[in-house]
């Protein structure tokens, strides 16, 4: 799939667009079912523990998970892409019915930001009376730039949100502020998450970011955003991902970027998972920053 005339500019006006269906399911069974398979072997082993005392083995995906950090809370730390690096999210990240929307916006000389993640955002049930859920629970106002170093201000880095079920409003979507973007970087602070200082927040009506599974929602860095309550009896899986023009700044210099489509060298894209991992291990081994970004 290829974007439109039309949806190109749209984006280019709104700073945000979605694009229905990129992904089929078949395309995105392959990482739910190592999803599966990275919640099934933490399970066993928290059993084993004595940690938990039901596996929940005939739930689906879009519940167990939910059911089983009931009885141990830990269970879902640590299941980010860069924490498990399997082969079936590696291969979502250089998919070629993605990249052909992200050559659309950035050109054909395309590499994967470092900056990705998977998220499991539970039905929200408060235990302690608190009307609204804590910030781990309800992404508040943000624009992605804030977690980037200063020093890819001038680098395109492009956001593709895309959902593993169906992201309604009841599902805890996500809520964007259209045409913002033009007015670039807002202050934030780490006050209650990766967040918009009050006073610079903007007067704005927000719109609803439904989609469908392997839908995309794309969004520009400057476009603030944020994450609504998950009221439904499922888990909202859903994986963000960044690409930006090959030989700009990431933003996270210190993790590892890398090619993913290249139309001059095409030699240059890589393609073996384990590669990518010894990237990862090598970053981890590295010295670290003191500041990892601007906020």
């Amino acid at each position: 799939m290829r974007l439109t005339m039309d949806q190109v500019i749209r984006y280019q006006t709104e700073g945000c667009l979605i694009v229905d269906e990129v992904l089929s399911a078949a395309d995105l069974q392959p990482v739910i079912e190592e999803l599966n398979e990275v919640i099934d072997q933490r399970a066993r082993q928290m059993l084993a523990e004595g940690r938990l005392k039901e596996l929940h083995e005939t739930e689906p995906f879009e519940r167990r998970l939910a059911l089983l950090q009931e009885q141990c809370p830990d269970i879902g730390k640590g299941m980010d892409i860069a924490d498990y690096l399997g082969d079936a999210i590696f291969a979502l990240l250089g998919h070629d019915k993605l990249l052909d929307v992200v050559e659309c916006l950035l050109g054909s000389e395309i590499s994967c930001n470092p900056i990705q993640h998977v998220r499991a955002k539970l039905p929200w049930k408060s235990k302690t009376g608190d009307p609204q859920p804590s910030y781990f629970e309800n992404v508040p106002w943000h624009q992605d730039c804030a977690v980037t170093t200063e020093d890819s201000e001038a680098s395109e880095i492009i956001t593709f949100w895309m959902p593993l079920v169906d992201a309604r409003a009841e599902t805890g979507c996500m809520e964007i502020m259209p045409e913002v973007f033009k007015r670039g970087y807002m202050t934030h602070q780490a006050s209650g998450g990766t967040t918009i200082v009050p006073e610079q927040l903007p007067d704005v009506q927000p719109v609803l970011a439904e989609c469908r599974k392997g839908s995309l929602v794309i969004m520009n860095k400057y476009t603030p955003h944020r994450g609504i309550s998950n009221v439904s009896d499922i888990i909202r899986w859903s994986i963000d991902l960044r690409y930006h023009k090959t030989g700009a700044n990431s933003g996270r210099s210190y993790q590892p970027s890398f090619v993913v489509r290249s139309a001059k060298n095409p030699d240059l894209v890589l393609r073996n998972s384990s590669e990518w991992r010894k990237l990862w291990q090598e970053s981890r081994n590295a010295p670290q920053p003191s500041k990892v970004h601007r906020v």
